[in-house]
């Protein structure tokens, strides 16, 4: 589980002054106890206090213990406050699915300025036919993934799109891990900011996320390879 930004990126900022970086760690941490506790789930967090660490490690990380799940928790923003509702963004290698994900997924991206840090981008010809092989299947089971999901967040919030979006995220760049990032309110939104702050509605977002992994675990044994890692 990788809850975003950290550290010197706070994220996005309501007007209450809440933080997307602790608003997303908090529920990071809430689903993590969740999986163990209920499902005997191994989980391991990006990271577990407030820090700042780049995309290429979040994923660096992931590939570290093995996951066969990558998740990337975050709180969306908009210049207008009354955009509200959950979305799940998978990567896109065609193109961004509209100019909401397109900007979503450069806002993301621009985390990694902070540490002055740049993705890894494959040279040799051989190495990229890999990759994009690779690449092509993470989508399709990141694609599976991420319906299961957002048809669990349906139940307790709002869906600011009726289907999962795509865009290039640079943190949902591994490969060979199905990944996908969840935007689970708009904190821009005054009224999703509260639910947002509130430890109940932390809780319900934290069990209808673990719902869906818990579903594509279950229906995709020979995707998830380890059952005891996520």
């Amino acid at each position: 589980l990788d809850p975003g930004h950290g550290g010197e990126d706070p994220g996005a900022v309501g007007k209450r002054g809440t933080k997307e970086k602790d608003v997303v760690l908090s529920i990071a941490k809430k689903l993590k106890k969740r999986l163990e506790n209920e499902a005997g789930v191994k989980v391991f967090l990006t990271r577990e206090h407030d820090y700042f660490l780049s995309l290429r490690k979040r994923i660096k990380r992931a590939r570290q213990v093995k996951a066969d799940i990558f998740v990337s928790i975050h709180a969306d923003a908009w210049i207008k406050p009354e955009a509200k509702g959950a979305s799940v963004f998978i990567l896109s290698d065609k193109g961004a699915s509209s100019e909401a994900a397109r900007g979503i997924a450069k806002k993301e991206n621009l985390s990694d300025l902070i540490g002055g840090e740049q993705m890894y981008e494959p040279t040799s010809t051989l190495a990229k036919t890999i990759l994009e092989m690779s690449t092509a299947a993470q989508i399709r089971d990141s694609t599976i993934l991420g319906r299961k999901i957002l048809k669990e967040l349906k139940n307790v919030s709002t869906l600011h799109k009726p289907d999962i979006e795509g865009a290039a995220f640079a943190v949902l760049k591994a490969p060979d891990i199905p990944s996908i990032l969840i935007e689970t309110a708009f904190i821009s939104n005054p009224n999703e900011e509260v639910r947002l702050r509130s430890s109940r509605h932390q809780n319900k977002l934290a069990n209808a996320i673990s719902k869906g992994l818990l579903k594509y675990i279950q229906q995709n044994p020979s995707v998830v390879l380890n059952r005891t890692q996520l």
